[in-house]
């Protein structure tokens, strides 16, 4: 086989993936340098997409009364706590699972130009908006802008959306910090809240992380610390960092393996976390039962309108006893996770313990 023939084999995709790995791997060069970072501010939103909207929004409705912020098309936001921040409810994709489909962060005087440009210099080239059910890992590495036009609750002129995909395909939406899903040029107007028809079971304060899987989790942190220029907040084992987003509260995490080269397979979000009032372990899963949730049973596979208690114990990070950790599964099988307001993946009963590293 000629050499030309041989580099014929490699797709665009593996190849642009291949070329960023030498800068993907350096140890945060850019961090040390004053403002090369992103200027992070919250985890500000994500999106579900879900095989029915007007279930899933009666499901969440029941649990959290979280009013209707905003509604873009088929897409419906849900105010978490007193807003701006929510969680979204969309039309699974075609060829697509539902699955949580994108982070949403917040960033410190939002320009999009300007962060496209700090993207650049991450790695993140600049693309045009990707073709529907174009494979996770053909959009990796890319920054892209979809306007949202009135149709979808956007501004008369269109709503302009950044986003960007890391090199496994994780897709994160940035914004302004009072971005709402609404209308105007920033999406900051959001003046027609619906209020949920229902009490709910609890009540919603933050959001506290994600958790995503990822072939080489060293390679993730290094990106995420240094683009955005954060540091670890604690860790869940010897080998499990979290990425403190500043707060002191909200994190990412990633954990999965050490694949050496590009990524054969996209990361996934596996899972995301509320805050939540009054967190009793016991008096929750009480609630979750009353709606029609089952407690997961030993040895039962994991699977759609489920709740289980998983105890993190001092090898993860945990309190001697453990800490206890209380997940649910919607009415598509999307695992989502409830803690107490102080919880920022640390010791102590309530994992509220988070010491300077």
């Amino acid at each position: 086989m000629t050499k030309k023939s041989a580099r014929q084999l490699v797709s665009p995709t593996r190849r642009r993936l291949l070329q960023a790995l030498p800068l993907l791997g350096l140890p945060g060069l850019l961090r040390a340098q004053p403002g090369a970072g992103i200027a992070l501010r919250k985890l500000h939103s994500f999106d579900l997409q879900v095989s029915d909207v007007a279930r899933s929004l009666a499901f969440y409705q029941q649990l959290f009364a979280a009013p209707v912020q905003a509604r873009q098309g088929e897409r419906v936001c849900l105010r978490i706590g007193t807003g701006p921040h929510y969680f979204s409810l969309s039309p699974q994709s075609e060829g697509n699972t539902p699955h949580i489909s994108q982070i949403g962060l917040s960033v410190a005087n939002f320009d999009i130009e300007r962060v496209r440009e700090q993207l650049l210099a991450f790695g993140i080239s600049r693309a045009p908006v990707p073709e529907p059910g174009q494979p996770a890992l053909h959009k990796a590495l890319q920054s892209w802008v979809e306007v949202r036009e009135p149709s979808s609750g956007g501004a008369a002129t269109g709503t302009p959306e950044l986003y960007f995909a890391d090199i496994e395909g994780l897709v994160f939406h940035l914004t302004a910090t009072d971005y709402c899903g609404g209308s105007g040029v920033t999406g900051n107007v959001c003046n027609s809240i619906e209020t949920a028809e229902t009490a709910g079971l609890m009540e919603l304060v933050d959001i506290s992380h994600f958790t995503n899987f990822v072939s080489n989790r060293e390679r993730a942190n290094t990106f995420y610390t240094t683009t955005f220029n954060k540091d670890y907040q604690v860790y869940q084992g010897p080998n499990a960092p979290v990425i403190g987003i500043g707060d002191g509260i909200q994190f990412l995490m990633f954990i999965g393996g050490a694949q050496s080269g590009p990524p054969e397979a996209p990361a996934t979000i596996h899972h995301a976390c509320f805050s939540v009032n009054d967190f009793n372990v016991a008096e929750l899963r009480a609630r979750l039962t009353s709606v029609g949730l089952s407690p997961l049973a030993d040895g039962e596979e994991i699977g759609p309108m489920k709740h289980w208690v998983s105890m993190r114990m001092p090898d993860r990070g945990g309190a001697p006893g453990g800490t206890p950790e209380l997940y649910f599964t919607d009415p598509d099988g999307i695992r989502i996770q409830l803690q107490d307001p102080g919880y920022c993946g640390g010791t102590g009963y309530l994992g509220d313990s988070c010491p300077a590293l």
